[in-house]
């Protein structure tokens, strides 16, 4: 069986993005259905993995970081509204017994990701 889990760096100021809010959604038939929402700790992860083996199943999920929030708190003074709020990642898991990393990078304006290991 597989399992998802992530990281968030914040590339400007070079720290790990804590107490970060983020939502898995399944997506099914084009309708997003929230599966759970964790919050990044200090180290910019997650307590234990955001999918955990058991819930692993095939299929097209999304997170959305609630970037907004996190970037206010690191910056008061950024214009509102914010270049960055809310950065979905819609990706699909094919394989039943890997491990899908999906790390992201921010900064006030502009973000990536990749699959990682």
């Amino acid at each position: 069986m597989g399992f998802l889990t992530t990281h968030v760096l914040d590339t400007a100021s070079g720290n790990p993005a804590a107490n970060m809010s983020i939502e898995l959604f399944r997506i099914e038939n084009d309708d997003a259905v929230l599966l759970k929402t964790v919050v990044t700790n200090s180290d910019g992860r997650v307590d234990g993995p955001i999918l955990p083996e058991q819930e692993f199943a095939i299929g097209v999920y999304e997170l959305r970081f609630n970037a907004g929030n996190y970037l206010r708190e690191q910056n008061s003074e950024l214009q509102e509204p914010l270049f960055l709020d809310i950065i979905p990642i819609r990706f699909g898991m094919a394989e039943q017994g890997s491990h899908y990393h999906v790390p992201l990078l921010i900064s006030p304006f502009g973000y990536s990701t990749y699959r990682g290991s």
